[in-house]
């Protein structure tokens, strides 16, 4: 059975991925998105690189991420960050726009797109009421 790294292009797709995602964030001007721009360091050559090594991970690839950082326990590491709904679906925008234009395959973006949509909303730790 292939794994999804292999699926969706191997490491350098992966790359590509994560750099469309993260220039995209970094140049979208809408507010929503510079709220999750905000939450991230000036330089993003780090988190460029943590999101890199845990999607290779995640999609069967190399283990650096867990040799380097452990467990990845995506909720506890970003709870020091105001995550609402809006937040989530602003970092799905620049994600959905980085699989367009990176992933080739429709049936691997829709996949993605799905399994990265259920890992964004389980990243929300606040909850807003409108009224």
């Amino acid at each position: 059975m292939n794994k999804l790294i292999d699926e969706v292009g191997g490491e350098e797709t992966v790359r590509q991925l994560v750099d469309r995602f993260y220039d995209l964030m970094d140049t979208r001007t809408e507010p929503a998105i510079k709220v999750i721009r905000d939450m991230h360091a000036k330089d993003l050559k780090a988190s460029r690189e943590h999101l890199f090594l845990f999607l290779l991970f995640w999609m069967g690839g190399r283990e650096t991420y867990i040799e380097e950082r452990g467990h990845p326990r995506l909720r506890r590491r970003h709870f020091p960050f105001r995550i609402d709904h809006q937040a989530s679906a602003a970092w799905m925008t620049c994600m959905n726009q980085a699989l367009d234009e990176v992933v080739e395959d429709e049936s691997i973006r829709r996949r993605l797109s799905m399994a990265f949509g259920r890992i964004a909303g389980h990243m929300q730790n606040v909850e807003v009421h409108e009224g």
